[in-house]
């Protein structure tokens, strides 16, 4: 069943790009891109046809993300190939001594004051 949904969402994402980047550039905001006259497809009934179809595949994209970390979560633990879990163990290093357990610092000793005569 995740395998099925990850392959759609692969083709969802996919396509959302392609789609996304068909659209006409509006902002030219460094003059490169979509600023000419001619291009793919242009008028006003084609540019409405992408934006409902880029809102159509984000909607899809959505769906299928929350779906596949629904599936996820609901999965028991896959077997680790790591030792122990994958947990991490100490660092033991052949020939060094085992490190010693915190302790506080001594107290500070009381200053000494001169005394006068």
């Amino acid at each position: 069943m995740s395998t099925v949904l990850l392959l759609i969402h692969v083709m969802i994402a996919v396509a959302l790009v392609g789609v996304v980047l068909l659209q006409r550039s509006e902002g030219g905001a460094l003059g490169i891109g979509g600023g000419g006259g001619g291009g793919f497809m242009t008028g006003r009934s084609a540019g409405n046809a992408l934006t409902k179809t880029t809102a159509v595949l984000a909607a899809g994209f959505f769906v299928t993300s929350l779906a596949l970390s629904i599936l996820a979560a609901r999965q028991q633990p896959a077997p680790s190939i790591l030792p122990n879990g994958g947990g991490l163990a100490p660092l033991q290093i052949p020939g060094a001594p085992a490190p010693a357990s915190p302790q506080a610092p001594p107290a500070p000793a009381a200053p000494q004051v001169p005394q006068s005569q």
